[in-house]
């Protein structure tokens, strides 16, 4: 303890942002290897490796949880966490009563003022647009719930709307009106339906958001359970990968997969020696959902070149893997809510740790707050003590909470505690004792110790929970 807090307190002084010199700029392979990304608290070019972590590690490969384990992780999490649910446990109906919870408990509006992004501020007449959309007549037999797969990456909005509104602030990267993201394959409750048939309420495994009809395809509950139970899958371990283009067939042509999407393998005796004029030996052949023009589930064969990153099967859980998976991430433009084609903090989390089987609920406070795993958790009154002791015990993978944000560690250096989180600002003391506030706005690795929130508070001053999965 005693190393990381005189380390933390040289590093809170003494830390700068310098700019790349000018004789790098004139000569670009000159000192890259020094120079490049000290002006991000002197991170080197070695750390933005995974490699460099691996190294490391003691029995990197060592299991952490058997699928078994994570099963009864995620079945617990249903069970008893209130953030994370089996769409298809929904029941067939719901009430008035219950239906206008659901629309208030996603759809409120918001206390402070929101503004388009020309300005114009949020008036009350522009929310009672949104509420007539959604007002839906009474059904004294209840309202019918429909069900479906997720056939594209899709966003979960606040109200059926794509209009951008932003806080106060301005910020045009964060759309107060983006909550999430599902992606092909996730299956979903569709709860109700806007007035202009254009959107619907829909309840994935963590979120319960508005999303566009065109999204999703309607199936039975029949079809989607063995959609969603067949043993014999392929999971997307890669940031993105791409099925194979197909001419003229665009539901199955170059579709995104994002980290964590889970497809059924098509059996052996159902592939043809020729699929779409291509002989698929070199690929893996899934069953894609798509949406016929009717609105209903029809999977689809489609190919993914085996050069892509893909898993037979959830990875295993190890710390090396959990490196791995997060750096492939690295770089990616920080996306408010899985805006921007990208992803969040907890959404960076939590497809790391799909990856592996494990879900988790959507926000950082859900995440953070709720007990699942092992937690340590620390109020506004523990010492400071208590929290550097925590660090100094942290085994990479584990989650770092403060409130609206969650990191991930990678291990230590020197000393030195660091994280790689998908973050948007960046603030720490200077050599002069000065606030530099800067930008990363995408998946960084940090040192913790020096990162501060404002010049009162650092990151470690607000930690309230360390989480191990286990």
């Amino acid at each position: 303890m005693k190393r990381i807090l005189s380390i933390g307190l040289l590093l809170l002084g003494a830390l700068s942002a310098t700019a790349l010199p000018a004789s790098a700029l004139q000569h670009p392979t000159k000192d890259l290897q020094k120079n490049w990304g000290t002006d991000v608290m002197n991170v080197t070019q070695a750390q933005l490796h995974p490699d460099h972590w691996l190294q490391n590690l003691k029995n990197p490969e060592q299991l952490v949880m058997t699928q078994e384990q994570i099963n009864a992780h995620n079945q617990g999490l249903i069970v008893h966490n209130r953030f994370v649910s089996d769409p298809l446990s929904i029941p067939n109906s719901l009430t008035d009563k219950q239906l206008t919870a659901k629309i208030h408990s996603i759809s409120k509006v918001p206390k402070s003022a929101r503004y388009f992004v020309d300005g114009r501020q949020l008036s009350p007449q522009d929310y009672k647009v949104y509420q007539d959309n959604m007002a839906f007549a009474p059904a004294p037999n209840g309202h019918k719930v429909e069900f479906g797969l997720m056939v594209k990456r899709a966003a979960l909005r606040t109200f059926p709307t794509d209009e951008r509104v932003l806080n106060s602030g301005m910020d045009a990267d964060l759309d107060r009106f983006q909550e999430s993201a599902l992606f092909p394959g996730d299956a979903v409750a569709i709860l109700t339906y806007s007035k202009d048939k254009q959107w619907a309420l829909v309840q994935g495994f963590n979120y319960l958001a508005w999303t566009r009809v065109e999204n999703f395809a309607l199936g039975s509950k029949q079809q989607l359970a063995e959609f969603k139970d067949e043993g014999n899958f392929v999971v997307i371990t890669g940031a993105k990968v791409f099925t194979q283009y197909v001419p003229d067939m665009p539901a199955v042509s170059e579709q995104q997969l994002d980290m964590s999407v889970r497809l059924p393998l098509v059996s052996e005796n159902d592939v043809p020696t020729a699929l779409y004029g291509q002989n698929p030996y070199a690929n893996y052949v899934v069953w894609l959902p798509t949406r016929t023009p009717q609105g209903k589930l029809s999977l689809q064969k489609a190919l993914i070149g085996r050069s892509q990153d893909v898993h037979l099967g959830y990875m295993t859980y190890t710390k090396a893997n959990v490196i791995r998976q997060a750096f492939k991430f690295l770089g990616e433009r920080y996306g408010w809510g899985h805006d921007y084609n990208g992803r969040d903090c907890t959404g960076f989390v939590g497809e790391i740790y799909r990856s592996f089987g494990i879900l988790m609920p959507r926000n950082s406070g859900d995440q953070g707050g709720t007990d699942f795993g092992i937690d340590s958790r620390f109020s506004k009154q523990s010492p400071m003590a208590d929290k550097l002791a925590a660090i100094e015990s942290l085994e990479v993978g584990d989650l770092l909470y403060i409130p609206g944000h969650v990191m991930l560690y990678l291990g230590d250096e020197k000393g030195q505690p660091f994280v790689i989180h998908d973050v948007k600002g960046l603030a720490y003391f200077d050599e002069n004792k000065k606030l530099y506030k800067g930008t990363l706005n995408g998946v960084s690795v940090t040192p913790l110790l020096p990162l501060r929130l404002s010049e009162k508070n650092s990151y470690v001053d607000r930690l309230y929970n360390i989480k191990r999965i286990r």
